[in-house]
């Protein structure tokens, strides 16, 4: 299915409504509760007050955004949640969604399969990455009960705050000026013997940096801890991994990307690079027998079926059908592959950063501040201060956002110390500093990223 154009999603979201309606129908017709009718006036007016809120988001579907890591979610996965959210299964128990509950286990299938995971793999999807990093957490803890969590500083913050939501002590191992974790203080980390779960992230949420996987799976190994791959950001670049063409990812980013198949755990979020409305993460389990400890009794579900309800694998109970839907069939027309599908849209956005990169070389004032690994830039305006860089890039992000034909950034505190690592003449007169970021996750940026880059040096050269 070709990227279709809005008259097309309306008019394939009415056929949507056509068939549902349809499908009710067949159950015989009844008379609605007079308590859930409203007249169509009232309906009107609020929707228009709706639309009128509505306007005042950023335009997360245009390039000019490359803001934060928000997009608009794929024509088919738009039809496949509308269509399935009109009859609403919830994917916890099959007689809630058997339908629904059948395609979250292919998709989780498809997603391990892209990871290299064996096919006995365990996995669903959950409502978030948070959710789905919070339960990969929980099961490290219920296998070493009293070992500590470890992660490096760069990573998700969601993992500090769910080892204090888990009563785990957290170690936190510091990161190179690239933002991926340093193996040797990892080293250290694991000598003392208190670590039972190691994060690795691949795409950091700030640099899109990844972890030195294949080097750090052996080091947990040999300490006897587990490994949990935080893909959330990244993880759909994995299918990238065994692709070799010049301009796509490094090879030394590539071979960490294949390491994830040893991996204890995997996090990835679908409603970012997999094209989804918010509401989908997934987690992945290699060893199927975790599951027993999600065991628990419900007296009035699982009894329609012997068949693994997703409930029993899951901390969260109701879950919404529609989301496995809209994934599955994004998944039928744009399918998890290098040349075709999701890998061509994933290829476009690499090329968007390199050209992105490119440019910044090529401009006047602006200066990169890390080379991307994947699909996330990071620059600044060119002063001689530490404190001058911070007032700078924040009146060019306000400068940019207000312009008549507005380019959207998001701002990213780093400390000096790393800037000046890169950039030694610069001064380090305060500790923090901010620098712009642009997370360039739609395939039109490639078109168009040289151009943003250029405007947006013209700006720096005039303040």
């Amino acid at each position: 299915m070709a990227e279709t154009k809005a008259l097309d999603r309306a008019a394939w979201l009415a056929e949507a409504s056509r068939c549902v309606q349809a499908w009710e129908a067949a159950h015989g017709d009844f008379d609605r509760h007079p308590s859930v009718r409203v007249p169509d006036a009232v309906l009107r007016e609020a929707f228009e007050a709706l639309i009128q809120r509505l306007r005042g988001n950023y335009p997360f579907f245009h390039p000019r955004y490359a803001g934060q890591m928000l997009k608009a979610p794929h024509p088919a996965a738009v039809l496949g949640y509308a269509a399935t959210m009109l009859i609403n299964p919830n994917n916890h128990a099959l007689d809630s969604g058997a339908p629904t509950a059948a395609m979250e286990k292919e998709v989780v299938q498809h997603l391990a399969r892209m990871f290299g995971l064996p096919k006995e793999t365990l996995g669903h999807l959950t409502s978030s990455g948070t959710i789905a990093n919070l339960e990969a957490l929980w099961v490290g803890r219920c296998c070493q009960p009293d070992k500590a969590l470890a992660f490096s500083e760069q990573a998700h913050y969601t993992h500090g705050r769910m080892a204090d939501v888990l009563g785990m002590r957290s170690i936190v191992i510091p990161a190179d000026q690239r933002g991926r974790m340093e193996l040797e203080a990892l080293d250290s980390a694991l000598k003392t013997g208190s670590v039972g779960t190691v994060v690795l992230t691949t795409g950091t949420t700030s640099l899109g940096a990844v972890d030195p996987v294949a080097e750090a799976v052996p080091l947990c190994r040999a300490y006897g801890a587990r490994v949990h791959v935080d893909a959330a950001y990244g993880g759909f670049y994995a299918l990238l991994s065994d692709d070799d063409r010049p301009g796509l990812l490094s090879q030394e980013t590539a071979r960490h990307f294949r390491a994830i198949e040893e991996a204890d755990s995997v996090v990835i979020d679908p409603h970012k690079h997999g094209l989804q409305p918010y509401g989908c993460g997934c987690l992945l389990l290699r060893d199927p027998t975790l599951g027993r400890y999600y065991q628990h009794d419900s007296p009035y579900t699982y009894f329609s079926s012997d068949a693994l309800h997703l409930g029993e694998i899951s901390l969260e109970c109701s879950r919404a059908g529609a989301a496995a839907a809209a994934l599955w069939l994004t998944l039928k027309v744009l399918p998890l592959a290098t040349d075709r599908g999701l890998g061509l849209i994933l290829t476009a956005c690499l090329h968007a950063a390199q050209r992105w990169t490119e440019a910044l070389q090529a401009a006047e004032v602006l200066r990169a501040y890390v080379s991307p690994e994947l699909d996330i830039v990071t620059f600044f305006p060119e002063r001689r201060a530490a404190s001058a860089i911070d007032a700078a890039s924040q009146a060019l992000f306000t400068r940019a956002v207000a312009d008549a034909d507005p380019i959207y950034l998001s701002v990213l505190s780093v400390r000096s110390g790393a800037l000046s690592a890169s950039h030694p003449a610069i001064r380090r007169d305060q500790e923090t500093l901010r620098i712009l970021r642009s997370a360039l996750m739609k395939p039109e940026h490639a078109s168009c990223a040289s151009t943003l880059v250029e405007r947006l040096d013209a700006m720096a050269q005039q303040a």
